[in-house]
């Protein structure tokens, strides 16, 4: 599978559009445009999974949710639009 400049750029039109950074609500459907844009049907039929469980993932060392995994690939943890990343690295 392989993007070309027309699915990048729909890709970036359809985010600007209708993605407003609302984590919860909208990362699912961003994910799969995303997918969609490198020449993937969507996320499910690349053979990646939404909300993994990942023991030990949370801040508090209890199991946190992973946003997607496609292993052994990539693991994509999302925050909304503006977020300061840095308080969430360890």
């Amino acid at each position: 599978m392989v993007a070309t400049p027309q699915s990048l750029q729909e890709f970036v039109d359809f985010r600007m559009r209708y993605i407003t950074g609302e984590e919860r609500k909208q990362a699912q459907i961003f994910l799969d445009r995303f997918f969609q844009a490198f020449g993937h049907q969507g996320v499910l039929q690349a053979g990646a999974e939404y909300e993994v469980a990942i023991e030990k993932g949370s801040r508090k060392g209890k199991t946190g949710f992973a946003d997607l995994v496609w292993k052994p690939r990539v693991l994509i943890e999302m925050k909304k639009e503006g977020e300061k990343l840095g308080k969430h690295y360890r």
